[in-house]
Formats: structure tokens, C-alpha cells, sequence
């Protein structure tokens, strides 16, 4: 599109007057509460609603406006139904895994903790690196995003939003930490809820729009077709790598420790989790529609061009609404990554550095700074980070069930789960496609495309994360001895509270 919609000063007015309102929330909540304990788990103390809204505010960020719509334009309904399910189905399996890590360490602050007790400390490094890895790729993703979308509206140059975003997410939530985050997600969640059913509407009501399923049919019906071969692979990619990736979020396990009991817990994430599915479902509907209405010219803005056409163009109060939208799904997201990531330094710093959780609190305020202005450089250019994202996804796949699975079973040693990962990193690496899609490390340069059947050369990123992730399980299976036990209570006994 090359309509601006809005004028650089509504639009740099609107995003400084959001933020800074969500910054002030922030940082008046925050006073005279910032000890370790509230920073990295807002004391052990969030109920139910605050949870649901907390949860659903953080993984409401903008790529829900970009990725479900823009994988249904060529995955079509499998792609769908996999990253909505891959995304809603986590928080079901987090009631399970977080009541048995409640239990394990009730005293624990995220994964990492568990992973060094139970794995020993070269898989603890493996497993802190790729958390930290992903939440960083979330960082610029979320950032590029909202960057590019000011720009689609008004022409803002990348870099200007990129640094207001940044800026002042930064300060509250290193500021305030876990509890201003889950402070301010309470009025992001209801923005988003409130604006989101708004633009969605928007979108079946503008006469542009207009579709049947006749023309459905007509225009996209191999996407809706139950013999689409790429339907089912794009399905169960966007749902292994989506999933496996949530599990290792530590924006979500603060939230795990911070609910005052199990059954907050139970009730928080299960009404996250029905919330956040038919949502994705719509959302993921509208790649399909833009397939229909020939709105796919550039497939990462099939949101925007579906509700930012000629006739809505003029619409001002309609463009500064999604524009408020998008700034609370961006900062909601980004306070729960900054949080995360700084969290997860002050944690595990001392396994690496000596000094006190207050003083590392200090250390991880300079590296959250260092890692954002890697972000702001990277959201500045405008890259696309697609590549990056998914290169994440997979490292956490090949982790997945070794971790996970060695949380219930006492059988694997510390090499079993070590291996297991390592194996599924290289079998999924030998097949993960470079960034045109085409070929492999093994599949186009170590051995010619032509040696290999079509539904295995066409579908290299599918057939990637299938041996990421399998792999490791069947390794585990053909080699776990059960003369090789681990204590679960030795978690608890090494696990301590940190002031």
C-alpha cells in the first residue's frame, strides 16, 4: 500500500500518549514493591482473573494479527487448526507440568532451575541458551512489527517507533518487574479484547470483503480442501514448532509460580486456553478471505489490508484504533520478554558469576539494555525474522521430550537426555531448508534434491521438525535403563527461595 492513513503527528502522538499511560500504570503500582521475590514472581500471589487476563494480554502479541493469517494463505485450514492449537493447547499442558513442578520445587523460579538439578549443567546451558535464544527472536519480531505497521500507516521511519517502543517498555518493567507486568496486562487485556472484536468486525463488515462460500470455493478452494497435502504439513509444522516453543517460555512459568494456589492455576490458564483458540481461528479464517478478496500481495500485512482499504483509508478514528490495538498487543508481549529474559539472568547468574540475587537483579538490568539495543538495530532494518523464528522453534523441538518426559520419568541419565537432544538438533538441522525453502544441508548440498521423492524435497521444513522432535523420543525409548534413577526429591533439597 502506498496510502498513508494517518499523519505522523496523530500517529507519534498516539504511540507516545499509549505508552506512556501504560508506563505511568507500570511504575505506580510498582512503588515500594520491588523486592527479588515480587520482581521475578510478584510474590506467589495472583488470582485467577488476574492470571487468565495476564496470560492472555502476553501471548496476545502482534504476531496474532500477522502469522495465523499468513500462514492460512498457503497452508489454508491445516494451518489453521495447527497454530491455533499449537499456540491454545501449551496452557492445557502447563496445568499439568506446572502442578508437578509446583510440587517438585515449590520454591522455584523457571525451568532452568529443574533442568540443572535433574540434567546437569551442560543441558542446563543448552536449555538456558535456546530460552533465551527465542525470547529474543519474540523481542524482534514484535518490535519489527509495530515498526513496520507505523510506517504502513503514516510513514514513521522504522527506527523512530522501534526506540519509543523500547524505551519505554523498558524502563516500567525493568522497574517493576513480574508484578507491574501482570499490572498492566489487566488493561491490555481488555484493549485488546475490546478493540480486537472491534477491527475483527470491521473486516465482515466492509462491503470489500464481501464472500460466500461458493466463492470461497471458487477462489480457495484447494486451501479448504481435505486432500491439500500442504494443509496437513503446514498444520502440523506451525503445530509441533508452536507448542514445543511455549513450553520453554519463562514469561509463562513466572506465571506458573506466580498463581497463589493450584487451583488459580488451573482455572487461569484453562480459561486463557479458551479464550486464545477461537480467536486464532478467526484471525487464521482472514488469510483465507484475503486469498478470496486478492489481498495477498504482501501476505505479513493481510490483516491490515483487509481493514485499511481506500474505503476505510479516511476512516481516522478506525486507524487510530488499530493503532492502539497493535501498540497493547506489542507492549503487552514485550513487558513479559523483558521480564523473562531478565528473570531468568538474575536466576541462573549465579551459576556463573559470584554475587548476590540483588546485585545480579543490577547485572541483568545492563544486559537486558545490551540485548535491546541489538533489538532496536535489528527492528530498525526492518528484517524479516521468519528464518530466525523458526531456526527457535526448532532448537526447543529437539529439547521437548527429553525435558519434559524426564519430569515424570526417573529413568534418564543425565547422557540419555543430553544425546537425545543432540540427536534431534542434528537430524533436524540436516533437513531445516535454507531461506528460500528449497534445499537442505543434506537435501540440495550434500546430496541433489533429485535423489529424493517429492513429498520429501517440497516439504523440507515439515519434515525438519518431525525429526527434531521424534528423534530425541525414540532415542530415549531404545536406551533409557531403568537401573538408572533420579531422586525427585533432590530437586526440592537443591532448589532454594530467592530473596
Amino acid at each position: 500500500m502506498s496510502t498513508f492513513y494517518l499523519s505522523q503527528t496523530v500517529t507519534l502522538t498516539t504511540l507516545v500518549t499509549t505508552t506512556a499511560i501504560f508506563a505511568a500504570l507500570g511504575f505506580f503500582f510498582s512503588k515500594g514493591k520491588i523486592s527479588i521475590s515480587s520482581y521475578l514472581t510478584a510474590d506467589r500471589s495472583i488470582g485467577r482473573k488476574s492470571l487468565t487476563a495476564s496470560l492472555t494480554a502476553s501471548c496476545f502479541g502482534l504476531w496474532i494479527l500477522i502469522g495465523p493469517s499468513e500462514a492460512a494463505t498457503w497452508g489454508g485450514l491445516g494451518a489453521i487448526i495447527g497454530y491455533a492449537f499449537g499456540q491454545a493447547l501449551p496452557f492445557i499442558a502447563f496445568i499439568i507440568i506446572g502442578k508437578r513442578m509446583r510440587k517438585l520445587m515449590p520454591e522455584g523460579n523457571s525451568l532452568t532451575q529443574f533442568v540443572l538439578v535433574r540434567f546437569g549443567t551442560t543441558m542446563f546451558k543448552l536449555v538456558l541458551a535456546l530460552s533465551v535464544f527465542y525470547m529474543f527472536v519474540y523481542l524482534c519480531a514484535e518490535v519489527t512489527a509495530i515498526a513496520k505497521i507505523a510506517n504502513l500507516i503514516s510513514g514513521i521511519p522504522l527506527w523512530q517507533t522501534s526506540l519509543l517502543i523500547i524505551i519505554t517498555t523498558l524502563g516500567y518493567t525493568l522497574y517493576g518487574g513480574l508484578r507491574a507486568s501482570i499490572f498492566t496486562d489487566k488493561f491490555q487485556f481488555v484493549i485488546i479484547f475490546i478493540f480486537l472484536v472491534i477491527a475483527m468486525n470491521q473486516i465482515f463488515i466492509t462491503e470489500t470483503n464481501s464472500f460466500s462460500i461458493d466463492l470461497i470455493k471458487e477462489k480457495a478452494g484447494t486451501l479448504i480442501s481435505g486432500k491439500y497435502f500442504y494443509g496437513y504439513t503446514a498444520g502440523l509444522t506451525f503445530f509441533i514448532a508452536v507448542f514445543a516453543t511455549n513450553l520453554f517460555d519463562q514469561g509463562i512459568w513466572q506465571r506458573v509460580y506466580a498463581a497463589k494456589s493450584n487451583k488459580d492455576l488451573v482455572i487461569g490458564f484453562t480459561s486463557a486456553f479458551f479464550i486464545i483458540l477461537p480467536f486464532l481461528f478467526i484471525l487464521g479464517f482472514f488469510g483465507i478471505l484475503a486469498v478470496v478478496t486478492g489481498n495477498t500481495k504482501d501476505p505479513s500485512t493481510v490483516f491490515f489490508s483487509l481493514i485499511l482499504n481506500p474505503m476505510t483509508g479516511s476512516n481516522s478514528i478506525l486507524t487510530i484504533t488499530i493503532l492502539i490495538l497493535v501498540i497493547s498487543l506489542v507492549v503487552s508481549s514485550m513487558d513479559t520478554l523483558i521480564n523473562a529474559i531478565s528473570s531468568l539472568f538474575i536466576i541462573n547468574g549465579g551459576k556463573f558469576l559470584r554475587l548476590t540475587p540483588n546485585a545480579l537483579r543490577q547485572v541483568s538490568y545492563f544486559l537486558v539494555i545490551i540485548l535491546s539495543a541489538i533489538v532496536f538495530l535489528v527492528a530498525s532494518k526492518g528484517y524479516s525474522v521468519l528464518f530466525m523464528f523458526l531456526f527457535a522453534d526448532l532448537l526447543c523441538c529437539s529439547a521437548v521430550f527429553p525435558v519434559f518426559y524426564g519430569m515424570f520419568n526417573k529413568n534418564i541419565s543425565n547422557k540419555l537426555g543430553l544425546y537425545s537432544v543432540i540427536s534431534g538438533l542434528i537430524s533436524g538441522l540436516a533437513l531445516f531448508p535454507n531461506q528460500t525453502f528449497e534445499k537442505s544441508i543434506l537435501i540440495g548440498n550434500f546430496f541433489p534434491v533429485d535423489y529424493f521423492p517429492g513429498w520429501i524435497s517440497t516439504a523440507l521444513l515439515f519434515w525438519s521438525f518431525v525429526l527434531a522432535t521424534f528423534v530425541p523420543m525414540i532415542i530415549v525409548f531404545l536406551f533409557n535403563k531403568k537401573n538408572k534413577t533420579f531422586e525427585f526429591k533432590k530437586v526440592n533439597k537443591e532448589v532454594r527461595y530467592i530473596k
